[in-house]
């Protein structure tokens, strides 16, 4: 498991293991270059920090003034503050909070599943990209909402997750939607996305007692990166991750 080196606190858990390999990846690809990145509901800081200790200018939109003081300390406790912004803000609103073409990564998770409207929030995400930049998308699954539920005995709630065409379990539900990688990508690619990778993300980490958890962490963080892109794993994990990127303008004189 890494850490920060400056606060030895874990950047990566079975939990977000299959999204930070994608992550480092692009780090990877853009290295030597400060990016600025953009995380759209990125709350406390949990993605936010971290890409800040590696050298990167990070901008957090969130709603919630709470998470945003949260982040700001956060930020100073890992002397990070100078390269991390706190804007409060509501993902429906992000056209009117970033300047076009001004992100090379962006990071859009747990938002499109409560917004009032994902495709205006998608198109303005790939307008704020730069050229050749990229989001890194993470929404609630459809399938495995439906399996919980069924697994429980909530019958009813999983016959309505199947049938709603967002993939709701009824009024009460307290998301919105849920995608299938067939709906996310679609939704990625309507608004001039191409999409890189798709994985599943806690595909057994939900399912294991804590017990489990806590006495082999490592073991469970290796089954979850092992699973992540393998049919029919991937399909069922709670949370579907899409790494799409806005094509970089060519035949330019």
């Amino acid at each position: 498991m890494e850490t920060s080196a400056r606060t030895g606190r874990p950047h990566v858990t079975a939990r977000t293991a299959a999204v930070w390999a994608v992550l480092r990846r692009e780090l990877d690809r853009q290295a030597g270059r400060e990016l600025t990145v953009l995380d759209v509901g990125g709350g406390t800081g949990g993605f936010a920090v971290p890409l800040a200790e590696a050298g990167h200018n990070v901008t957090v939109i969130d709603a919630s003034p709470d998470a945003l003081a949260a982040l700001t300390r956060r930020a100073d406790d890992a002397r990070v503050a100078d390269r991390v912004r706190a804007v409060q803000g509501d993902g429906d609103a992000l056209a009117t909070l970033v300047d076009p073409g001004s992100a090379d990564l962006i990071l859009c998770h747990s938002v499109l599943e409560v917004v009032d409207d994902p495709t205006g929030v998608v198109a303005a995400i790939a307008t704020a990209l730069r050229p050749g930049g990229a989001v890194s998308v993470l929404v609630a699954g459809r399938a495995a909402a439906i399996l919980g539920r069924a697994v429980n005995g909530h019958l009813k709630a999983a016959s309505a997750l199947v049938t709603d065409p967002a993939g709701r379990a009824g009024p009460r539900d307290t998301l919105l939607r849920r995608y299938d990688a067939a709906g996310a990508t679609d939704l990625l690619t309507a608004a001039g996305l191409e999409v890189e990778d798709t994985q599943g993300v806690r595909v057994v980490a939900d399912l294991l007692p804590a017990a489990v958890l806590e006495e082999d962490p490592q073991a469970v963080l290796e089954l979850e990166l092992a699973l992540s892109n393998r049919a029919p794993f991937r399909d069922v994990a709670s949370q579907l991750h899409l790494f799409a990127r806005r094509p970089a303008v060519t035949g330019l004189s």
